[in-house]
């Protein structure tokens, strides 16, 4: 069912449909092992990659957040990267190395895959997942 979800996830994108595919594609061969989901924000969703504990620090009660998330906005796709390496979010820290991008702490906003450099995002998301396999990530505020 799951993967049946995402196929209507896609196909709900109309013609953005095939570029986030295309960075489906890159952050699967960057975490060949990752998990990866459809999770729920706002009214929508998002594709979720590595589900890890998280709990907001106005939150009394640990939920769960996906290490790696896409999704489409209106004028660019989004790509979060929740991970922080030696005191800093991975994705702000090496921003100016993905090409024509926007970014957040840990969001990287651009309009085609074609103006990233392909290898940096693939080393930014390899980083992560490497980063946060012992399930410590200092992003999330309860520390798991």
């Amino acid at each position: 069912m799951a993967a049946e979800e995402i196929e209507d996830w896609f196909a709900a994108a109309g013609p953005r449909a095939a570029e986030l595919r295309r960075v489906d594609a890159l952050v699967q061969q960057a975490a060949p092992r990752i998990d990866r989901q459809l999770v729920p924000v706002g009214a929508g969703q998002m594709l979720g990659y590595g589900l890890m504990p998280y709990r907001p620090r106005s939150a009394k009660e640990t939920t769960t957040w996906p290490l790696i998330a896409l999704a489409a906005q209106k004028r660019h796709l989004s790509l979060y990267v929740c991970a922080v390496v030696d005191g800093g979010y991975l994705a702000e820290d090496r921003a100016a190395r993905l090409g024509k991008v926007s970014c957040g702490k840990s969001c990287i906003r651009f309009t085609s895959l074609d103006r990233v450099d392909t290898d940096e995002l693939g080393a930014l998301l390899r980083d992560a997942v490497t980063s946060t396999s012992s399930g410590r990530n200092a992003y999330f505020a309860d520390g798991a």
